[in-house]
């Protein structure tokens, strides 16, 4: 990102992305060229752009609105590659007509059709249900999109590698696939939704175990060990609470269309009960083909002690109007609403560390139920905890993963809208190749779990 044809390629990218362009039936919108793979018929989320010169192969790493906007029943622009999960819910969300979407494996490599040779192996992206990471392989045969900066690679037999990350939650487990392990990678498209160094959150099994550990505690009545608001509003309501024994506690989960599943799971086990949501969202859970979260499904809200609600849901107003309606069955409600931007970094923390400094200092060692508290609006009858949780990679996590691969050249794809933005993302990715050098690293960062760093 820091050569002078990198800062060109930025600004052509920017041109094209500049919002006041609006496009038109006429006249559609340019793609950027992070959104074609170098040299290869493949666009990746870049459905917004429609029909994009030379490509023959779409990709969609997973169904969030934001990566598959303006794809809908009138698709007609080309097939379009994605997981399983990812094939369901595009189906069913969008009508998007079946000819057009071919799901692919997990783990296998497929040779693309009409793509010169290249063949793409889908990886488990750790976001939401059905994301994944692609990883290519395969010479460059064609200088596809709308970008005016060229390869001088294409007709070449070289062979190139690029792993695109799409959103994903960083894991030794991502690095450790055997699609790339000990492999150099040529491009690396990187979610860079965190790459700031105030974005270090806890690893998310922690996070998942503390939501659950924290609910059985609240629903059998017990204490956090600390002494804080929440042990004052459980006293001062000893008598209450006792003359509404026959009455459970409703516990809400915040979530996206999709996303946030694995909070959910773990709670309802935690409190041995069903999981009710309104129908449209229990028929997109179903498309997600998860056994277990299908199991937990009911249609009856009588019947569940956890609701799930959109995440712009879970405030005290809006909580405390969907109380009301069954106030009757439940003595009180007790939301959670995960997302990293509710994460504060603590006071102490060094915002301009250096690489190694951030390595050797591995956050959050331990993190339980008792780092969750109520958030201020909190009432007895009505309790909201921010979690701390996010389907995207910390930067800790980003660190740790581009110190892991071997790579040639990292490319964001996310906060790229600014050059100020672009700059600072620069900065720390110059940072992690200066110091992989200085290393001479080959092998995976030394990690907790196979699942997080």
């Amino acid at each position: 990102m820091s050569s002078f044809r990198d800062r060109e390629a930025w600004k052509e990218a920017s041109k094209l992305e500049d919002k006041n362009i609006r496009p038109s039936k006429y006249k559609r919108r340019k793609a950027p060229f992070y959104k074609v793979l170098q040299g290869m018929p493949i666009a990746v989320d870049a459905f917004r752009y429609g029909t994009i010169p030379n490509v023959t192969a779409y990709f969609l790493t997973h169904a969030h609105s934001d990566h598959y906007t303006n794809l809908s029943s009138s698709w007609k622009s080309g097939p379009i590659y994605c997981s399983e999960g990812t094939a369901n819910l595009i189906l069913y969300m969008l009508r998007v007509d079946k000819k057009w979407v071919h799901p692919l494996p997990m783990d296998v490599p497929t040779i693309i059709p009409d793509t010169g040779g290249v063949h793409v192996t889908l990886i488990e992206a750790n976001h939401c249900p059905g994301s994944c990471l692609f990883y290519f392989e395969g010479p460059q045969t064609v200088n596809a999109g709308d970008s005016n900066h060229k390869s001088s690679f294409v007709g070449s037999s070289r062979v190139f590698r690029y792993l695109h990350c799409g959103d994903f939650r960083a894991s030794p487990n991502h690095v450790l696939h055997p699609a790339v392990k000990e492999k150099r990678i040529d491009h690396v498209y990187l979610d860079t939704t965190y790459l700031d160094p105030k974005y270090t959150f806890p690893p998310q099994p922690l996070v998942v175990s503390a939501c659950a550990d924290l609910a059985r505690r609240l629903s059998q009545g017990q204490l956090p060990s600390r002494e804080s608001t929440l042990s004052a509003w459980m006293k001062k309501a000893s008598n209450i609470e006792e003359s509404n024994n026959n009455r459970r506690i409703l516990f809400i989960v915040g979530t996206y269309s999709i996303g946030k599943e694995r909070i959910v799971k773990a709670i309802a086990h935690a409190l041995k009960t069903k999981v009710y949501c309104e129908p449209r969202k229990a028929a997109i859970l179903r498309c997600q083909g998860d056994n277990d979260l299908n199991s937990l499904l009911i249609s009856d809200p009588l019947c569940a002690d956890v609701h799930l609600l959109p995440l712009g849901m879970v405030t005290s107003d809006k909580l405390k109007a969907y109380f009301e309606r069954y106030k009757g069955h439940f003595r009180r409600v007790i939301g959670f609403r995960p997302t990293g931007w509710t994460y504060t970094q603590p006071a102490d923390v060094d915002q301009i560390s250096s690489i190694a400094n951030i390595l050797s200092h591995s956050p959050h060692q331990a993190y339980d139920f008792t780092k969750l508290q109520a958030s201020r609006q909190s009432t007895f009858n009505l309790q909201i905890y921010p979690v701390p949780y996010s389907e995207h990679s910390s930067f800790f996590e980003l660190t740790c993963f581009a110190m892991s691969l071997k790579w040639e050249k990292m490319i964001a794809t996310v906060n790229v809208g600014s050059e100020t933005s672009r700059v600072k993302m620069a900065k720390w990715i110059t940072q992690w190749e200066a110091e992989q050098k200085k290393r001479g690293i080959d092998t995976v960062l030394p990690y907790r779990q196979p699942d997080y760093w």
